[in-house]
């Protein structure tokens, strides 16, 4: 080989390896820039999510050391909570809650996240700012608090966040390729200046290396002592250019899941698998941002079933719900498959062995693991998750063969990432379900209240004159109640309607609704109800039921209490239902007129001297 060549093909070698470290770094660093942001924002988010079950539990003192917690984890190098002047003005000064620095007061002034990156040699940083608005959304009134508008920037949530590691991981994987690429050109160098038998056997030497590195097997060159000095010297060097390769290809791919919190399993090629976990990390974090919009947990369930279906390519599954205080089992969401579990586990969900030892059930080795499970030419992978104190969830993955079932044990840490993640956002839906029912329930007799029926009757009366249905409105009034509180006292009182609510619970049809409408009075929605005269039949079962109920008292003295009840018909007395309320009560005025104890439908001659509206 010439001196020319030599000169010829060192220069373009050394240009080839500068162009292509340039462009490395490049995309390395923006890369890195991004996942970085995304990181920040999820963790931001995480805060300010966290923050809001605080306030909506009326926690806003745990709130300081909340904050000091998170400040505490690792890579979090500062947290901060900032208000807004009016919330300042509302509730007086924080000097642990002042904007601290211009990003702080952008984000009040203009309501948009803001970030900045602070970069050195030797230390990298993210400090990023989001705003927590006054909204009214998934049961949330932040005006039922603070004097605002709709929209405006109450505060906002501030975090520096150290992301050396994962910039120092970019690096380690940016130093490796001009190495990869040093070592290959000295190869292609030696080889064509030894002999054509000694550059056949190096290409078939490193051939065989670089396909066993590209499945994942990362091992040295074998050759034979007849090599020149030179060649053997070359090969030892090569030999320790892969061991080093591929220890801190091992290094890098243990450092990305210890960021993400991932468990470290054997996959075909650890580069492939960083990358793998890099694009999942992504995912994720898109994931939380859509379930943080999300209304309830039903939401929430599908985005799960998306990601099982669509990205890990499992179609057979299903979400099941344990309420451990009611020590119920209530199937929530089902995919593929119906719920191949025995019927009794659902009222006896300690039978479930995922349940009851809290760990995962996996049938590959020992089909009958759980003797629950009725299919026993089928695999399956249950998966126990806590949502909250009184509720578990589990997830049945179910298979056809056990290939299928192994490829998810091999994803199962990625899966697992998907559903702890969910946990306190469906923690969260539960919770504001909770508020919500228990601002529709009398605390009595557990029945809907008053403001139920206003609010519910909204979507009710549009429906009942699209769909052209009639609706039963029996308004029941106790009979004599006041002699009962006089005579007996308040707690027998309180007795007597319960078992006045429990009664109308056993007598009447899930589709229909009881109201307590206030005091001893009750009304019943008879919904989608065929005639008048079916009407009036569940009317007089209501007061037979009623007149003939015993309720214990005191010293086995036992009291028996009627109920009068007024009738009226939506729509046929009225297109309004305030009206057709207003109707049964005069029917229920004449009934009481008529000696009490028994039932009377409203006729459009009748009138009331009383005004109850």
């Amino acid at each position: 080989m010439g001196k020319k060549i030599i000169y010829q093909f060192i220069i373009i070698s050394f240009l080839l390896i500068c162009i292509v470290s340039a462009i490395t770094m490049y995309s390395t660093k923006n890369n890195s820039i991004k996942a970085s942001i995304h990181n920040a924002e999820l963790i931001s988010r995480i805060v300010k999510n966290d923050l809001t079950s605080y306030m909506v539990n009326n926690n806003v003192k745990q709130i300081d050391s909340y904050i000091n917690s998170m400040a505490s984890i690792d890579n979090v190098k500062n947290l901060w909570l900032v208000r807004a002047d009016s919330v300042t003005n509302q509730f007086g000064i924080n000097k642990n809650q002042e904007p601290k620095d211009e990003i702080d007061k952008k984000v009040l002034k203009t309501g948009e996240i803001e970030y900045k990156l602070n970069e050195s040699l030797l230390y990298s940083s993210m400090r990023i700012t989001v705003p927590y608005k006054a909204t009214f959304d998934n049961g949330i009134d932040c005006l039922s608090c603070h004097t605002a508008s709709a929209g405006e920037t109450l505060g906002a949530v501030s975090m520096e966040l150290d992301i050396s590691e994962l910039k120092n991981i970019g690096l380690e994987a940016i130093y490796l390729i001009p190495i990869i690429m040093i070592v290959g050109i000295l190869l292609i160098f030696f080889i064509f200046k030894n002999k054509l038998e000694q550059d056949n056997l190096i290409f078939d030497s490193i051939s065989k290396s670089l396909s066993s590195s590209l499945n994942g097997n990362l091992r040295k060159i074998s050759y034979s002592k007849g090599l020149s000095k030179d060649m053997i010297l070359l090969m030892e060097k090569f030999n320790r250019l892969m061991v080093t390769f591929k220890d801190t290809s091992t290094d890098i791919d243990k450092k990305l899941k210890g960021f993400i919190g991932t468990k470290t399993n054997k996959f075909t090629n650890p580069l492939e698998d960083s990358k793998e976990i890099v694009q999942n990390l992504s995912n994720l974090y898109q994931f939380k941002k859509e379930i943080e919009l999300d209304n309830t947990k039903e939401e929430i369930y599908n985005r799960l079933s998306e990601i099982f279906t669509n990205q890990f390519k499992i179609t057979s599954f299903t979400f099941i719900e344990i309420d451990l205080s009611k020590r119920k089992m209530t199937t929530v969401k089902e995919i593929g498959n119906t719920f191949y579990c025995k019927e009794n586990i659902e009222n006896e969900p300690h039978l479930c062995r995922a349940a009851r030892t809290e760990n995962d059930v996996i049938t590959t080795e020992y089909h009958h693991t759980c003797p629950y499970f009725e299919k026993v030419d089928k695999f399956h992978y249950c998966i126990s998750t806590s949502i909250s104190k009184n509720i578990n969830l589990i997830i049945n993955f179910v298979f056809d063969d056990k290939d299928k079932l192994e490829y998810l044990k091999e994803k199962i840490s990625f899966i697992k990432s998907y559903i702890n993640e969910s946990a306190p956002s469906i923690e969260v839906k539960l919770l504001m379900e909770a508020l919500q029912q228990s601002a529709f329930r009398d605390g009595l007799t557990g029945l809907y209240n008053r403001k139920f029926l206003e609010e519910h009757t909204k979507k009710l009366i549009p429906q009942a004159l699209r769909d052209k249905f009639n609706i039963g409105v029996l308004l029941l009034d106790m009979d004599h109640f006041k002699a009962v509180n006089d005579e007996y006292g308040h707690d027998i009182g309180d007795k007597v309607l319960k078992e006045l609510a429990r009664i109308l619970n056993e007598t009447i049809r899930e589709s229909d609704i009881i109201i307590r409408y206030g005091g001893e009075e009750f009304i019943v929605l008879l919904v989608n109800i065929k005639t008048e005269e079916q009407a009036i039949s569940v009317a007089n079962k209501i007061r037979i039921k009623v007149s003939e109920n015993e309720i214990d008292v005191y010293a086995g003295s036992k009291l028996r209490k009627t109920v009068s009840i007024g009738l009226s018909m939506f729509p046929e007395d009225s297109s309004s239902l305030e009206s057709v309320i207003k109707n049964a009560d005069i029917a229920l005025y004449e009934a009481k007129s008529k000696g009490r104890n028994q039932v009377v439908r409203f006729q459009s001659e009748q009138t009331s001297s009383i005004d109850l509206f």
